[in-house]
């Protein structure tokens, strides 16, 4: 089969795979990954998305062999080197012009493919994985960007037939590599320089959009990596104002052309809920579980989204039936799962939780256990909520105020239900009557002052999306002037710094801002969730223009 044949066939598996067809997809891409890149290429890519859902380590163990089955099919097509050849190579690259049009497409895959087997290593928890992951993705990194001036020389000479593949590939890698990079606080981007890495967040995006618009086989993909960035990335790991027009945009063509394809669904539903549309974002959710049924692991990432939106509307029972189906089915994270039920269960009236035969402490107790460890290292989410657990191991279980509502926090949940002034209003209400009941409190517990901490970031929050600054300034000055008395909720004091900072923003006092959001960097470390935080300080400083999002070139010859 030629490249161009292996292409469109590659692209008939991939319609099939947005379709929800995915069996289908395999068995056509399957009979040909011995020879075909392209077929090597999509069929491993299809069983890491799997197994990235699954958890499970069958689906991981089948994915990894598929993995090292497409490298050798990729390596078999590349241009075979002399011994002088490979250590000219060394310094200054594969001359692009010595390369026939399939030894290109080669290279272009076998970078994609070494990602991915990178990706999925991490997953291990060894640190030699770990390090062997972080190899093949430098060695990745340095092939898009021989690809970028293969991909140059071949413009200016037209020499390709199947160019705007390879150069749809080539923006997808540099431009996820560029975008993903940019992200980094600025400490770690100063040592991905030294590495020989890039990182500029208006590159990437450049980049991705226009493999988005080049109509190749990867424009799905630019088009599902720019919709990762602006509907997860940068609520999560940002200042949650995710770009909802771009976003529309980007999906509006595979809305047409894919109108049941759960992914597809799954996406504009995703939006919706970004806006504050939670009514028509859980029936799209919905349809997305209706769609189709050979993947469930779509199902669970429907059920973890539609346990939020009841829970942004705090329509407790409902959120718990999804939380419920997550603990039950789901492999990724269950201690944030249990910990999730359980303080989703605590928001409820005792009589209710009884009726339902489940017993929070309990839940609360088994959250320790439950939790995994990536590359050898904790999962910081995971740690934080066994940390927060830890108060129900008592003999008589000290509980906690609003955990369903800290959670809703920890993933930045308040920046979307700010949208909704009504369901803030409802959400501030509840937040005060906790404070009552703290107020009240006859014997304060050892927790007392990190519980009414806590309320009083929440109540803050509630308050800045309501406009109400000044009242949301007395209630973050209260957390952090109270910083001698919280004695296990380390991260409340630098978390809530940050959001007084955001709040100087939104009062037009950008130094302020500024000089409030540095002071973590340098006055706290060690706390809960710092890696979270610090992404969401480089972003927000991004926004306030204290310095570029990107890296200068290297240094060194990397």
């Amino acid at each position: 089969m030629d490249l161009p044949t292996a292409i469109q066939e590659s692209s008939h598996a991939l319609e099939l795979f947005l379709n929800n067809r995915f069996s289908d997809a395999l068995d056509l891409l399957r009979p040909r990954c011995n020879h075909s890149m392209y077929h090597a290429m999509g069929y491993s890519s299809i069983l890491v998305m799997q197994a990235g859902m699954t958890f499970d380590t069958k689906d991981m163990d089948t994915a990894m062999a598929s993995l090292r089955e497409a490298l050798q099919t990729c390596q078999r097509l590349r241009k075979k080197n002399t011994i002088m050849e490979t250590i000219s190579n060394m310094f200054y690259g594969q001359s692009a012009s010595s390369l026939t049009e399939e030894e290109m497409h080669a290279e272009l895959c076998y970078a994609e493919v070494l990602l991915q087997k990178a990706a999925l290593t991490f997953l291990d928890e060894s640190l030699i994985s770990f390090l062997k992951g972080g190899i093949s993705i430098r060695n990745s990194y340095q092939i898009y960007k021989e690809c970028q001036v293969m991909a140059d020389i071949a413009r200016e000479s037209n020499k390709s037939s199947t160019l705007p593949h390879f150069s749809g590939g080539v923006n997808m890698g540099i431009g996820s590599f560029n975008l993903m990079l940019s992200l980094l606080p600025a400490k770690v981007l100063r040592l991905m320089e030294f590495l020989g890495f890039n990182g500029d967040r208006e590159v990437g995006l450049a980049k991705l959009r226009e493999g988005a618009a080049n109509n190749s086989l990867r424009s799905i993909l630019s088009c599902l990596t720019l919709l990762m960035f602006h509907l997860y990335i940068t609520v999560i790991l940002g200042t949650g104002e995710a770009n909802l027009t771009e976003s529309e945009a980007l999906l509006e063509p595979y809305v047409e052309k894919f109108p049941n394809g759960a992914l597809i669904l799954f996406y504009i539903a995703r939006i919706a809920l970004l806006k504050g549309n939670f009514t028509f974002a859980q029936e799209k959710f919905q349809a997305c579980i209706a769609a189709q049924q050979e993947w469930r692991q779509i199902h669970h990432l429907c059920a973890w989204e539609l346990m939020w939106s009841f829970s942004f509307e705090q329509n407790w029972k409902e959120a718990y039936r999804y939380a419920d189906i997550l603990c039950k089915e789901s492999k990724w994270s269950q201690a944030v799962y249990v910990f999730q039920k359980a303080a989703i269960l605590s928001m409820l009236p005792a009589e209710d939780v009884e009726a339902m035969g489940e017993n929070v402490p309990e839940l609360f107790r088994q959250v320790n256990g439950l939790r995994l460890r990536l590359a050898g290292k904790s999962i910081p989410t995971e740690k934080f909520a066994s940390k927060k657990a830890q108060r129900y191991n008592a003999s008589v279980p000290l509980k906690l105020p609003v955990p369903a509502l800290e959670m809703m926090y920890v993933w930045n949940g308040f920046t979307i239900v700010g949208k909704r002034p009504d369901l803030t209003e409802s959400t501030l209400r509840t937040i005060e009557k906790a404070e009552e009941q703290l107020r009240d409190e006859p014997s304060p517990s050892e927790y007392h002052q990190d519980d009414v901490g806590v309320v009083q970031l929440l109540k803050g929050l509630c308050l800045r999306h309501l406009g109400r600054l000044k009242e949301a300034e007395a209630c973050f000055t209260n957390v952090i002037s109270s910083e001698d008395s919280i004695k296990h909720d380390d991260y409340l004091v630098p978390f809530t710094m940050y959001e007084l900072g955001l709040l100087y923003k939104e009062q037009g006092n950008k130094e302020k801002a500024i000089a409030q959001i540095e002071k973590i960097k340098t006055d706290y470390k060690d706390y809960s969730m710092e890696s979270r935080l610090h992404f969401r300080i480089h972003a927000a400083l991004n926004t306030m223009g204290t310095f570029p999002v990107k890296l200068n070139p290297p240094r060194t010859p990397a």
